[in-house]
């Protein structure tokens, strides 16, 4: 991509780990502590460590829409009840023992008709867009591997995991990671446009500040 395609854009914007304690994420995930002993487990709206725990794991688009609603009008509720709010409109189906989601297409209508973002579900996001996207004033909810958080050489798979692009500049993607390690690959980590490629899906949820709060 060429420099006019690229404006630089980094936008200052809180970050949230998709667990209560951002400094465990990596033990966490690494399994050398149980999410169900993180010590702010109540912060996150749960009712038990247990319940914490399970949805923990699967709140990394939670995290994102947290981030940008405490960017934008300045608090966000606790992953619990935005958790809660998206099951009740489509975005999270539960199955069995476990969770479809995020689904982009109820949750754009869920943080557009709840919040009054500008939400568009993007099934089809080229890279090329991104930085534009960007630079107009946009966060962007991305679908990656989850090993973006190390740039592992060979990822498995595209997409799995969400991530909130929050910049971009000639040189790289700027984003926060909600399963990102602490000091290494949480806030405002940068991935080169070329290496962005073997982890990124192609596709996610382009939100925007809208005109104000909803009435409800």
């Amino acid at each position: 991509m060429s420099e006019s395609h690229r404006p630089p854009a980094v936008h200052p914007v809180p970050y949230h780990a998709q667990w209560a304690s951002p400094e465990l994420v990596e033990a966490i995930v690494g399994g050398s502590v149980d999410a169900a002993e993180d010590p702010l487990w109540r912060t996150y709206g749960a009712e038990t460590p247990e319940e914490y725990a399970w949805w923990s794991w699967r709140l990394c688009g939670v995290a994102c829409l947290r981030m940008a609603l405490e960017y934008w009008q300045g608090s966000a509720p606790t992953p619990m009840e935005l958790a809660a709010e998206c099951e009740a409109a489509g975005a999270y189906v539960r199955r069995g023992d476990g969770l479809d989601g995020l689904i982009y297409a109820p949750f754009a209508a869920y943080a557009h008709e709840r919040w009054g973002l500008r939400a568009a579900a993007r099934p089809h996001l080229p890279v090329a867009e991104l930085p534009r996207l960007i630079a107009s004033g946009h966060l962007l909810m991305l679908s990656v591997h989850p090993s973006i958080r190390e740039l592992a050489p060979a990822p498995e798979r595209r997409g799995g995991h969400l991530v909130l692009a929050v910049g971009a500049t000639e040189e790289a993607l700027v984003f926060h990671n909600p399963s990102g390690f602490q000091d290494r690959s949480q806030e405002f980590a940068h991935i080169g446009w070329a290496d962005l490629e073997r982890f990124y899906a192609g596709r996610g949820v382009a939100l925007g500040p809208g005109t104000g709060r909803p009435g409800h």
